[in-house]
């Protein structure tokens, strides 16, 4: 950046601080300016506020007069712009308005305004991307170019090639006459410093040339903040494809407490290809935004709508009747729902493949039992303290859905009189049967012993299972992975028995049984060549000392204590950049 100014009026190097754009060269403050001086390079676009501060500053103060020396690229963009005042003299093309004047050559240009003349342009002067940053050459020499000023203080007119010379002749006879002892600040400018004929640097690609297939696909992995919050506030067009209908498919607004009727509605009425939407946690609703929801948008496939106490019946009916293609119904913790809900989805939705109604507390076998006997296709269900779902839903799933691959029912009023129908499934692959009160390890032994796709069985909370059902659990799981066995009646036998008999069992949680030791811990690390994972939490008869030398002989397995959990907790913690506030703990 090159400024011009009369050498026996410097002011205070700071006084353009506020808006003067970023760079890497030298200043020197100016109080009285006679002639501004930009180069604008292309490629290096800084549209930033403080750039435009500072040049409408000089391009409205009365006092000054302002020169910009163009690229090429910039000049023929603003000759483009008003080509109904650009005139062509001897090759040299020239555009000349109210209070301005370009003069464009063909590899650089003059942009000249009289003082007090307004921006030509106003706020977005310089046509955006297609011209350049605002730029200086460091090291050159602050020094009034008089000719220049004057010229343009006379009429505002283009200056003529002759003049143009001769302003560079009196800039030449300054810096000669310039004393040695001169203002440190300034320095002597080089050889040729606002060389136009140079080759301009090749531009800097813009993102923005990117097809829009690639841009989307970009966006796609941002999240829903990211892209409403941070990328659609970039620029218009990037606005634009963060409104694209592949983006409004699938909406998480879990925990959000703006999410109300009217935002419902209006994100139904933007986009009606929702096939995907979670408003878990979102208490600022009704019925009413769930209903309009349902009824615009008719594709819907998966809905999420854990501990929403305030919606009821309504709003499971609406997405029952107006969403046919409904494939996924997560509603846990839903105190308003009954039968009624679970009847219509029985009966209107046929797809249904994964439902989870976990402490809705007014179900029953009623509301079940008709889902069993419509929905045929169903691969996953979960019940979670429902204590009004018996034995009879058990046995109807298992006589009605012969695709059911994951089966929850923890803490329900069923017994082994129902769970033993599950013996029917033979693609059955995850079983939780946590807290059955009325759970006999023969029924388990027989269902690992149909079940040849069961890879993950959970049995916790259930005091009867004992080390011969463990036994036969390692022998007969011949695709088992995951065995949980948190608070159960075993001791050591149990864990060699797992050791010696299974090679495909990677987890196994024995925590909180009591009779476990030391002896079991070790025996099961040295000979089970699947195991990944031991949860030992609460087992008082584990010796911490045991645990650590399991640690360093096996460290491919990974053990679980209270000691063990809180040292991966601190080591992660320090990986993320965490230190501890040592000041705190000293006082």
């Amino acid at each position: 950046m090159v400024i011009a100014a009369e050498e026996t009026k410097t002011a205070n190097p700071d006084m353009w601080a506020p808006h003067r754009p970023q760079y890497s060269g030298q200043w020197t403050g100016i109080s009285k300016v006679s002639t501004v001086t930009l180069i604008l390079k292309p490629g290096m676009l800084d549209d930033s506020l403080c750039s435009r501060n500072y040049l409408a500053e000089c391009m409205g103060n009365p006092t000054r007069a302002l020169t910009l020396q163009l690229c090429a690229k910039a000049a023929a963009a603003v000759c483009n712009r008003y080509p109904d005042k650009m005139s062509t003299i001897g090759g040299v093309a020239q555009l000349t308005g109210p209070h301005w004047t370009v003069t464009h050559h063909p590899r650089a240009a003059h942009l000249s305004l009289p003082p007090g003349s307004p921006p030509p342009f106003r706020e977005n002067w310089l046509l955006g991307s297609q011209l350049a940053s605002v730029a200086e050459s460091p090291g050159l020499k602050c020094a009034p170019i008089e000719a220049a000023g004057d010229a343009v203080r006379a009429g505002g007119a283009a200056p003529s090639s002759s003049t143009q010379q001769q302003q560079q002749q009196q800039q030449q006879q300054l810096h000669q006459h310039q004393p040695e002892s001169g203002d440190a600040d300034c320095q002597e400018p080089p050889e040729n410093p606002c060389d136009c004929h140079r080759e301009p640097p090749p531009e800097i690609p813009d993102i923005n040339q990117l097809p829009p297939s690639i841009l989307l696909k970009i966006f796609s992995n941002l999240s829903l903040d990211e892209r409403c919050l941070s990328a659609s506030l970039v620029c218009k067009y990037w606005r634009d494809l963060c409104l694209d209908f592949q983006f409004w498919k699938q909406l998480d607004l879990s925990s959000r407490q703006q999410v109300t009727d009217e935002l419902l509605e209006k994100i139904a009425s933007r986009s009606q290809n929702i096939i995907e939407i979670n408003i878990s946690d979102c208490r600022s609703m009704s019925d009413t935004g769930v209903c309009v929801l349902a009824f615009k948008c008719p594709g819907l496939l998966r809905y999420t709508a854990y501990r929403c106490k305030q919606l009821s019946d309504t709003s499971i009916i609406a997405v029952a009747s107006h969403c046919p293609f409904l494939q996924k119904v997560h509603v846990g913790n839903q105190d308003k729902l009954t039968d009624e809900g679970l009847k219509q989805l029985g009966s209107k939705c046929r797809e249904l493949k994964d439902i989870h109604f976990g402490q809705c507390y007014k179900i029953s076998d009623e509301g079940m039992i008709v889902i069993a006997k419509g929905c045929l296709k169903l691969q996953r269900i979960y019940m979670q303290e429902n204590k009004l779902v018996t034995d009879q839903s058990v046995k109807a799933f298992a006589e009605h859905c012969p695709e059911l691959q994951y089966v929850g029912f923890m803490g329900c009023s069923v017994t082994s009189k129902g769970v033993i129908h599950l013996t029917k499934l033979r693609n059955l692959s995850s079983l939780d049967l946590r807290h059955i009160t009325e759970l006999d390890n023969e029924t388990v032994m027989e269902i690992v012993k149909r079940c040849k796709n069961l890879s993950s069985l959970n049995l916790c909370l259930n005091w009867i299972i004992n080390d011969r059902c463990v036994e036969v659990i390692a022998k007969e799981g011949q695709n088992l992975k995951e065995l949980y066995l948190v608070s159960c009646k075993i001791t050591d036998y149990a864990l060699i028995a797992i050791g010696r008999y299974s090679v495909t069992i990677e987890t196994v949680d024995v925590g909180w049984c009591k009779e476990i030791t030391d002896q079991g811990a070790t025996l099961i690390a040295q000979s089970s060549k699947s195991l990944r994972y031991l949860g030992l939490m609460r087992c008082d008869k584990v010796n911490e000392v045991t645990v650590e030398q399991l640690v360093q002989q096996y460290p491919h397995i990974t053990f679980s204590t209270v000691l063990q959990d809180c040292k991966r907790t601190l080591e992660r913690a320090y990986q993320m950049g965490w230190t501890p506030n040592m000041s705190a703990a000293s006082s």
